[in-house]
C-alpha cells in the first residue's frame, strides 16, 4: 500500500499550470511547477476542493464503475444518506433504494441505518466516557481526520473512537449477505455510493482499521443518470427502507449533532470553518462543548464534490422526506459499542509540516526560513507557484526551489544593474508601483 494514497489525482494533459487550485487548497498541498500543478502527496486530505475550481477539469477523483460488479457473485448498494436529496419529487425511499437494485445490485443496505446505531453508540460512549478529552470530534468525516492527522496531530485523542457509518453499514451488509446466500465473504462486493472523493480515501486505505470492510465506491454524479432512469420506470418498489430521520439527517450538517441529543453540541461545516474551529480546541476555547460534528464540504455531505444536485436544494429534499419517518429504527448495545463499532486503532500524525525530525536542525530551518520571508513582499501573488510567501519560504528551506521563482527577487537585481523600468514591467499589473 502506497504511504499516502489518494483519489484525487491530476490529469497532467489538461492542466494548464493556472493557479486556481493553490489559491483553493486549505493545507497548501498543491505547488505549480514548470507550467503543470503537483499536488504534494503527504499534505493532501483529498477534499476535492481543487477538483471544484479547476477550470480545465484537470483534477479528477478515482472511483469505481457498474462495471466491478461483475467481480462479485453478490453485490450490495450502500447509498449514502446524501443521495436521498439528489432526487428531485422523491416521495418514497422504498423507490429509490428499488432503482439501486434496478442498476444491477443484488441488495442494498442504507447507510443511514448505520448512522442510527453510531448515534446511539456515540451517546453512550459519552455518558460512559466523562474523562475522554473533550470536546470529542465526529470520526465521520475522513477529509477532517486526515485534515487532523496533518495540521493538528495533537487533536487526534479527541478524535471519537468509532468506525464510521459507512463502514459500519459495510460490515453489517457482508453478514446479512453471507447469512443469506451461503457465500463467502470474498465473494461479495459492497459498494458504496459516495457523495465526495474522500470516502474512496477511506475504503482503499481506512484510517481506522487495517482493512475497510468494503470493496470499492460509486460517484453519485456518475450513477445520476442511469439511477433517474430507472426510477422513472419502475413499477413497484419493495419495501426496503431501514432508517429514520435521524439516520437520513446524517446527510447534511447538524444531522449527527442532533442524533446525539446533547445540547452541548456543535455542528461546523465547510473547510476553512473546520479549521478555525480546531484551532480554537487546539488554544481549549471550547471546553464547555462536548461533542463537535465537523463536516468539510459546505452543507455537510449534500455539498460533495461528486454530487449531482445543489447542496441547498438537496438539503431541502431531505428536510422534506424527514418529516414522513420515525424518529430512529436502529440502536446499538453497550457489548456492541466495546465491540464491532469500535475502531480498531485512531489516524495517525502526518509529519507533512515537519522542517525536519532534529528539534536542533527544525529550528535552525525555522530560522532560515523567517529569514527569507522577511526579504518577500508578502503579497501572496501566487505568481511562484506557490500559494503564499511563506509557502515558497518554506519550500526553499526544504530544497525544492530557490528564490528565483520570487518575481520581486528577480526586479530587485535588475534594478541594481540599472535596469529599474524594464524590472517594473516584469511585475504583474496589480503590483507595479510605476511613478
Amino acid at each position: 500500500m502506497e504511504p499516502y494514497y489518494h483519489s484525487v489525482r491530476l490529469d497532467k494533459d489538461k492542466c494548464e499550470g493556472c493557479i486556481h487550485c493553490i489559491q483553493r487548497c486549505p493545507t497548501q498541498a498543491i505547488r505549480v511547477r514548470n507550467g503543470k500543478a503537483i499536488i504534494v502527496a503527504e499534505r493532501c486530505i483529498d477534499c476535492g476542493e481543487c477538483i471544484r475550481v479547476c477550470p480545465h477539469k484537470a483534477k479528477i477523483a478515482e472511483r469505481d464503475s457498474l462495471e466491478e460488479l461483475a467481480k462479485f457473485t453478490y453485490t450490495v448498494a450502500l447509498p449514502a444518506p446524501s443521495l436521498y436529496g439528489q432526487i428531485a419529487n422523491l416521495k418514497d425511499i422504498n423507490a429509490l433504494l428499488s432503482a439501486l437494485k434496478a442498476l444491477g445490485f443484488d441488495d442494498v443496505f442504507e447507510v443511514s441505518a448505520a448512522a442510527e446505531r453510531i448515534s446511539s453508540a456515540t451517546k453512550k460512549f459519552l455518558k460512559e466516557n466523562p474523562d475522554f478529552p473533550r470536546p470529542v470530534i465526529s470520526s465521520a468525516c475522513p477529509v477532517i481526520c486526515r485534515l487532523i492527522s496533518v495540521c493538528f496531530p495533537n487533536l487526534i485523542e479527541h478524535i471519537l473512537p468509532l468506525h464510521s457509518p459507512m463502514e459500519e453499514a459495510g460490515r453489517m451488509a457482508r453478514e446479512k449477505a453471507m447469512r443469506e446466500t451461503g457465500l463467502k465473504a470474498e465473494q461479495i462486493g459492497i459498494f458504496f455510493i459516495t457523495p465526495c472523493p474522500a470516502k474512496v480515501t477511506a475504503i482503499r486505505h481506512p484510517l481506522e482499521s487495517e482493512k475497510s470492510n468494503l470493496d470499492g465506491a460509486l460517484a453519485m454524479n456518475d450513477i445520476y443518470p442511469a439511477l433517474v432512469g430507472k426510477l422513472g420506470k419502475l413499477a413497484e418498489a419493495e419495501e426496503l427502507q431501514s432508517a429514520g430521520l435521524i439516520g437520513i439527517s446524517w446527510g447534511m450538517t447538524g444531522g449527527e449533532a442532533s442524533g446525539i441529543l446533547s445540547e452541548d453540541a456543535l455542528a461546523v461545516d465547510g473547510i476553512e470553518n473546520c479549521m478555525k474551529l480546531l484551532e480554537e480546541i487546539e488554544d481549549e476555547k471550547l471546553r464547555d462543548i462536548e461533542f463537535i460534528e465537523l463536516n468539510a464540504c459546505s452543507g455537510g455531505c449534500v455539498g460533495g464534490v461528486l454530487t449531482a444536485e445543489n447542496p441547498f436544494i438537496a438539503k431541502a429534499r431531505l428536510q422534506h422526506l424527514r418529516k414522513y419517518l420515525p424518529v430512529a429504527m436502529n440502536r446499538a448495545s453497550a457489548e456492541e459499542m466495546r465491540g464491532v463499532l469500535t475502531a480498531e486503532k485512531l489516524p495517525e500524525p502526518v509529519p507533512a509540516l515537519r522542517l525536519a525530525d532534529n528539534l536542533q536542525e527544525a529550528m535552525e530551518k525555522m530560522n532560515r526560513l523567517n529569514a527569507i520571508l522577511e526579504t518577500f513582499p508578502r503579497l501572496d501573488c501566487g505568481t511562484c507557484g506557490a500559494p503564499t510567501c511563506r509557502a515558497l519560504a518554506e519550500d526553499i528551506v526544504r530544497g525544492y526551489t530557490t528564490e528565483q521563482d520570487c518575481i520581486f527577487r528577480i526586479k530587485e537585481e535588475l534594478e541594481s544593474t540599472g535596469l529599474g523600468q524594464a524590472a517594473e514591467d516584469l511585475i504583474p499589473p496589480p503590483f507595479r508601483k510605476k511613478k
